[in-house]
């Protein structure tokens, strides 16, 4: 049994370690373009003082080394992320971070250290800071609760991604596993709700995967019948103004007059309507252009419309 559990033990350090380093890739980011852009500190603070914690019940935990080196990787991890974040967040979210990291990282912290080892009796103290590891455990869990909302009400899965869901319901079940072989009531409990809520992600995810691609085909649909009705507007356009030029011309050399100027309305329209048209499909869906993609369309088709 006791070998047992240290397999599934090394087998829970690998997974969490992955999940730790999932956010490698945004931090590599971040330090390309020098800026953390919308991004938020907050999710890697309260992950420090998670995996700090249970660094800690770690080692004053008898045969908790498992617990100790897991939790000590992905301490080290956030750190790091924390710092980069400091280091290219603008000013006044580097001073908001600084002060919660003060504030929970060190302040909260040292003091649970410090009043666990001078204050709290020997027999309890494994139980006092097993109950706050689980408790932060439990919130770090039922996090992604808005993420199913999100999924729920829009029928998409983007706020969802599939492989940290995926990554966090196999660590949440491994811990589950190794809890019940060890007897360790303070990560059995919120691993157990981990794995559950876990569950309800992929099974969500596996409910609204279809429904997003279907959305997805329907929204192409519509842009590519938009463009080509814009198209068809323009060529019409197009055909309409060469007669017009035409009998113009005709005019004109009769009359011995110049030959006409281009409408200025028509021709911002039509430069408006070229403009949606060399849009890539990308910048169609995009937030930033979807506004001005759907005025440009109206404003160009009432200046068409007035132009007759």
């Amino acid at each position: 049994m006791a070998s047992l559990s240290i397999i599934v033990g090394i087998i829970g350090n690998i997974i969490s370690i992955l999940v730790f380093a999932s956010p490698i890739e945004t931090f590599w980011q971040v330090v390309r373009q020098k800026s953390t852009g919308n991004y938020n500190g907050i999710p890697y603070i309260t992950t420090l003082l998670s995996t700090s914690l249970w660094t800690f019940y770690g080692v004053i935990k008898p045969k908790g080394f498992l617990i100790f080196t897991v939790n000590g990787a992905g301490a080290i991890f956030q750190f790091i992320y924390i710092i980069l974040f400091l280091a290219y967040a603008p000013k006044d979210k580097k001073v908001q971070t600084g002060m919660m990291v003060a504030t929970l990282n060190f302040g909260f912290v040292g003091s649970v250290i410090a009043i666990s080892l001078l204050a709290i009796p020997e027999s309890v103290r494994l139980t006092v800071v097993g109950i706050l590891c689980a408790v932060l455990t439990i919130g770090m869990y039922a996090s992604p609760l808005s993420a199913m909302r999100t999924v729920i009400t829009t029928n998409s899965v983007k706020s969802m991604p599939f492989l940290l869901s995926f990554f966090l319901f196999l660590n949440a079940g491994i811990w589950s596993v190794y809890s019940l072989l060890i007897k360790d009531f303070f990560i059995g409990v919120p691993n157990s709700i981990g794995f559950v809520l876990g569950s309800a992600q992929l099974i969500l995810y596996a409910i609204y995967k279809n429904k997003s691609i279907s959305a997805k085909s329907t929204e192409e649909m519509e842009d590519r019948s938009t463009r080509g009705l814009v198209k068809g507007m323009i060529e019409m356009r197009g055909l309409e103004d060469d007669e017009e030029a035409g009998l113009k011309n005709r005019s004109g050399l009769h009359k011995g007059r110049s030959l006409p100027k281009p409408s200025v309305n028509g021709q911002n329209s039509f430069q408006r309507i070229l403009k949606t048209l060399s849009l890539t499909p990308y910048e169609i869906h995009s937030n930033n252009w979807q506004y001005n993609h759907e005025n440009d369309i109206e404003i160009g088709a009432k200046k068409i419309t007035s132009d007759y």
